[in-house]
């Protein structure tokens, strides 16, 4: 018995091109992985962002600082750099001004320029970090990796500006990078990818070992010779070649937020992650028993530590919400005035208690009456600072 098969025809070369359907350069590189750990890496699965607060939610210092002219910390993290011989002033704020997907941006607004720009003057904003959390990076051997900073920045000037990355740990061995904003207040997204350092491993311990800097402005120290591009010793002259002087403008502006640096030469999306759990991991370095968006004493005295001293040996022991990075520096204030290393009694707002502080570690610390007390019952707060 004979069955005939109809078949419709089929064009060879059409089916051939079909399998030659481009896959895109991610596609490529997922394809020539040799092994799963190759491809995990390709795409960044799990934890990413190696830095804090790029989202620049978390400020618990406050939200608005005028003056600024030397540095501080404003956003967790994030400090704010101007040198002893800049003369510089700007206002620092928590902004609403944002690109879509965030809802914080670091705004600096110059108030008073700085046109001649001395030799040594410095502007930026830096973010250090502990060695130990930079392991993964592989940094001083053969198998080193590449890292990739990316971010949303929007300034009132164009031009050229330079991000540094330093090894703190290694004589500041550094690499630096050009960015240029094209349009003048209008958010542009940046990608930078920092090549491997295969010389000097970073310390696995708490110090700081490593930082970013967005260059602001700088004298003639640093800038006369071409930016280092790749990673070598330190060289002053090249570290900012080129950099548009923000703080030359009266009024000029500059924004940032998105901020995450990762391992790797492809920048990913931002990882975002939940405000508890950005604020307890910046809690490590910086913390304080009053509400974020109070003054240290202010007379809300909701949260404050208490305790009744009926004499000189009697103390209280405050333990830490989230264990600091090392022993901080620890300020007590009293409730009411913001006066430091006082206590004041909840029933009286004029009565008073100097106390001294003992005992700090990065788990908590004591509060002892300087004089002799009975039966009173006093408040005070607290800021502890073990920043890098």
């Amino acid at each position: 018995m004979t069955v005939n098969v109809s078949k419709p025809a089929i064009n060879v070369r059409e089916k051939l091109a079909e399998l030659d359907k481009p896959t895109g350069i991610a596609g490529e590189a997922m394809l020539r992985a040799e092994t799963p750990q190759e491809q995990f890496n390709l795409i960044s699965a799990g934890r990413r962002r190696i830095n804090l607060n790029g989202a620049m939610n978390v400020w618990q210092r406050g939200t608005s600082f005028s003056s600024v002219s030397s540095v501080v910390y404003h956003s967790d993290r994030h400090q704010t750099y101007i040198s002893n011989t800049a003369t510089g002033v700007a206002t620092i704020t928590k902004s609403t001004d944002v690109p879509n997907g965030f809802g914080s941006s670091y705004k600096l607004e110059v108030t008073t320029a700085d046109t001649s720009l001395a030799i040594g003057a410095e502007y930026g904003l830096y973010y250090y970090f502990e060695g130990q959390d930079l392991q993964g990076m592989k940094k001083g051997t053969p198998d080193a990796l590449p890292v990739t900073i990316s971010f949303w920045v929007k300034s009132s000037l164009q031009g050229k500006f330079v991000v540094e990355l330093m090894d703190n740990d290694n004589s500041n061995r550094h690499c630096n990078k050009p960015y240029y904003i094209n349009s003048a207040n209008t958010w542009e997204y940046k990608t930078i990818t920092f090549p491997p350092d295969t010389t000097g491993v970073l310390d696995n311990d708490n110090s700081n070992s490593f930082h970013f800097n967005f260059w602001h402005g700088g004298g003639t120290n640093y800038s006369g010779s071409s930016l280092q591009e790749s990673w070598a010793a330190l060289n002053q002259s090249a570290r900012a070649d080129g950099q548009t002087n923000i703080y030359g403008t009266s009024g000029a502006t500059w924004q940032v937020t998105g901020i995450q640096l990762e391992l790797g030469k492809v920048a990913t999306p931002f990882e975002h992650r939940s405000y508890g759990e950005e604020l307890a991991l910046c809690q490590r370095y910086y913390q304080k028993s009053y509400d974020i968006d109070s003054f240290a004493g202010d007379n809300d005295g909701n949260g404050a530590i208490a305790f009744i001293p009926v004499s000189t040996q009697d103390y209280v022991n405050t333990n830490f919400p989230i264990s600091m990075r090392a022993s901080p520096n620890i300020t007590v204030y009293r409730k009411n005035g913001g006066a430091t290393n006082q206590a004041q009694r909840a029933d009286n707002a004029a009565a008073y208690l100097d106390v001294t502080v003992a005992d700090i570690s990065t788990r908590g610390f004591s509060v002892t009456p300087a004089t002799a007390v009975s039966n009173s019952h006093y408040r005070f707060h607290y800021l502890a600072d073990a920043e890098l």
